[in-house]
């Protein structure tokens, strides 16, 4: 696999709490911010498919905005009441 070089600004102070974090962990900031971009990534992409399933539920049992708004209300007053 071929990498790419790419420049990213920081704030002074933020850039040295990543270094401070990487020094904790042994590994180089490199491999510190590839694992950040790559785990912000991976839930970018579970929360489109949290949210793809959501619109297509709703749509295969046509369900307004108020009907879901609905039932987050009366789960939460159900919720409530067994605390």
């Amino acid at each position: 696999m071929t990498t790419t070089t790419v420049n990213i600004s920081f704030q002074a102070d933020f850039l040295a709490d990543i270094d401070a974090e990487a020094k904790r962990e042994s590994r180089s900031r490199s491999e510190l911010l590839r694992e950040a971009a790559r785990l912000y990534v991976e839930r970018q992409r579970r929360w489109d498919s949290v949210f793809s399933l959501g619109d297509s539920t709703a749509r295969n049992r046509n369900l307004t905005e108020n009907d879901i708004s609905d039932e987050v209300a009366a789960f939460r007053q159900e919720r409530g009441k067994r605390r």
